[in-house]
């Protein structure tokens, strides 16, 4: 974006700021943390705790995939003091980060161990610590004078995550099965636990499968005794509920923990986790 068009952006994005501090907190109210969607602003959230206000650009019910950014959330990109995104994974965010940033960004491609074109790193528990880490000393750089808290907080945080992966690590040992079909590619990083995923789409929730897609999971179902088709939360499950249908098998929900929905408001990272532990711990005869 050149700066003529960038100019008319940022005034409506300070407008949308002005009228957001007059029903919440003025800008001066402490340091703010934007994050982009769902497990980055519970890692911001846990690391700040009560130092910072922490915004989720990305509404609850809300897929990520799909954010375009009002001017309200442009304007909190913009008078945050720390930015937490995901390059290339929300273009809008990557626009606004771009074009609006005044303050320190953290962009998770560059802070942890990603694979190669899967974008879904928070399902690896040891990756959202790496992560945790790095926001702490981000804020620390930005609030010197609560830095010790900001590195108790992730150190909390981490144990937190290494137990849970050491649930995952000891719940998927021994399973019957290690081949999980599931609605769309957002599971990979819990190959490491020793599961297989087949995805009835690729890794956009939206596109839709060929009919040489669904006469292969069909054939691959009965083969391997698969007895669950997961769909997930945010998205349509028609694709996967029909799978199901078709093979006699159970349709369950897997959640890929992008955003909370009305269903799961009272949950959070570690008991979805834990719950979507349960599930695969189910399907697969663990």
């Amino acid at each position: 974006m050149n700066a003529l068009v960038a100019l008319p952006a940022l005034a409506l994005a300070l407008s949308g700021c002005a009228a957001f501090t007059e029903d919440s907190a003025s800008i001066d109210d402490g340091v703010q943390v934007a994050a982009a969607f769902y497990p980055l602003a519970y890692v911001a959230d846990r690391v700040a705790g009560d130092h910072a206000t922490v915004e989720n650009l990305t509404a609850p019910g809300g897929e990520p995939h799909d954010l375009e950014l009002t001017p309200k959330e442009t304007a909190e990109v913009a008078r945050a003091d720390l930015v937490v995104y995901l390059h290339g994974f929300q273009p809008s965010v990557d626009d606004a980060v771009d074009n609006n940033a005044t303050g320190d960004t953290v962009d998770v491609a560059d802070t942890v161990a990603m694979r190669s074109d899967d974008p879904h790193f928070w399902h690896d528990p040891l990756l959202m610590a790496d992560l945790g880490d790095e926001v702490a000393d981000r804020l620390a750089e930005i609030d010197p004078d609560h830095a010790d808290d900001y590195t108790a907080n992730a150190d909390a945080l981490r144990t937190d995550l290494e137990a849970l992966d050491a649930a995952f690590t000891d719940g998927l040992a021994s399973c019957e099965r290690s081949t999980v079909v599931v609605s769309h590619d957002a599971f990979g990083y819990l190959s490491r636990y020793g599961l297989e995923f087949e995805s009835i789409a690729g890794l956009s929730p939206d596109a839709e499968p060929t009919p040489a897609d669904l006469a292969r999971l069909q054939e691959l179902i009965r083969d391997e005794g698969i007895t669950t088709v997961f769909s997930e939360a945010l998205v349509s499950p028609e694709f996967a509920d029909q799978l199901a249908h078709d093979t006699g098998v159970t349709s369950e929900v897997l959640d890929p923990i992008e955003g909370l929905t009305d269903e799961t408001s009272d949950e959070d990272y570690l008991s979805l986790m834990t719950e979507n532990l349960a599930k695969l711990e189910e399907a697969n005869g663990c």
